[in-house]
């Protein structure tokens, strides 16, 4: 039979944050329908998403986040090349369907190892490594326009909060909590941090204070900071995790917060920040769901070195530091004179300045001094 004259193009949707599980769970059958009724024409069943990969994203200067373009992919069953990762992604696609119909939730771990299995009649498994099934998943993602978390698909949970926020669990007992009466950890936050199941019932802040690290949190914690400062404290332990990312853009859009972040002073800290603002090349189709456009920096910069006194307790740049350094240089969202002139300065100086080495002048000096200084002044890096 010859291929079907035009080629049908994928359908975008307007991104939408409270979209239903009815709503997603209809384009995920949609695809189903269109492949059977290729099927039943006798045509080449085919599976359209977006392109992937640096040559297919853009920073969105109105926006100030970065975006997949418009170059799509097509997958088609009768293709040699195509048809394993093809019966992948209507397995996925079906799967996803079902957890959406019935209410259920999975880890990405958990998806692979429910469809990992060996072919009736052969000697072909389903899937080989989660790796594979990860990708059918992005795929599935930028065909209906949303994020895995929508999918009630979740990966594991990295990042804290701390502060007067009463929030309330509509998937367990409706459980309501203010995470200022956790004890000092926090609250530990979830992957899947959607509105239809964790509700911002009040937030008493002026504004969110995202940290690097888990040791200065904990020190913030400590020092009542968020208490005598009103503000709401969040750890991403490291570079953050995708529910702790939805859950600042939820504050930032939904409470109208300011977001302001504090990492070590060094390219891998401002790199953190710059994927909380501007979102990631890897999940560049998703930054309207976790990027934070108007978020600002409050430090540390090589500046504070000067500024503060800490020339003792400086730590030398790795190799790798100085490289990322010069491919931040020519990021898009960079080229603004602040930003340039630190990190001309971290490449000219090879030095770098750790959020802890505050604790030279004092353990409370960061929460005393350094922050509600800066943050009065709003002497912030845009």
């Amino acid at each position: 039979m010859p291929k079907k004259a035009k080629e049908r193009k994928r359908k975008k949707h307007d991104t939408n944050e409270k979209e239903t599980p009815k709503s997603i769970a209809k384009r995920l059958k949609g695809i189903a329908d269109s492949v059977v009724a290729d099927i039943k024409k006798s045509r080449d069943p085919e599976f359209i998403t977006q392109q992937r990969g640096r040559s297919n994203v853009q920073f969105n200067e109105k926006k100030g986040i970065l975006q997949l373009g418009e170059k799509e992919t097509t997958r088609t069953f009768l293709n040699v090349g195509h048809a394993r990762k093809f019966m992948q992604t209507m397995l996925v696609n079906a799967k996803t369907y079902e957890y959406l119909k019935h209410n259920k939730t999975a880890s990405i771990r958990e998806i692979y190892y429910e469809l990992k299995h060996t072919v009736p009649n052969s000697k072909e498994n389903t899937f080989e490594a989660q790796e594979e099934s990860n990708s059918v998943i992005v795929d599935l993602e930028h065909s209906v326009d949303t994020i895995r978390e929508k999918l009630n698909l979740h990966a594991n949970p990295k990042g804290t909060l701390y502060g007067d926020i009463t929030l309330r669990d509509k998937m367990h007992h409706n459980d309501r909590f203010n995470c200022s009466k956790l004890g000092r950890g926090g609250w530990s936050i979830m992957s899947r941090i959607e509105p239809e199941e964790i509700e911002i019932v009040s937030c008493n802040a002026k504004y969110v204070l995202v940290i690097e690290t888990e040791a200065m949190y904990e020190r913030l914690v400590e020092e009542q900071f968020a208490k005598k400062n009103k503000c709401i404290l969040i750890s991403t332990g490291g570079q953050a995790a995708r529910g702790t990312r939805r859950l600042i853009h939820r504050l930032h859009t939904e409470r109208k917060l300011p977001t302001i972040v504090f990492t070590d002073g060094d390219p891998f800290g401002w790199y953190i920040y710059s994927v909380i603002k501007q979102g990631s090349m890897a999940l560049a189709a998703h930054s309207d769901f976790l990027a934070c456009p108007d978020a600002t920096y409050v430090g540390m910069t090589l500046d504070d070195i000067e500024t503060y006194g800490l020339q003792t307790v400086t730590e030398k740049m790795k190799e790798g530091d100085i490289k990322r350094a010069k491919e931040m240089l020519a990021y898009p969202w960079f080229q603004n004179k602040p930003w340039q002139n630190q990190l001309k300065k971290a490449i000219r100086e090879k030095v770098r300045i750790e959020q802890q080495a505050l604790a030279n002048k004092s353990l409370e000096f960061v929460a005393t001094e350094y922050l509600p200084q800066k943050i009065k002044k709003k002497d912030f890096l845009p």
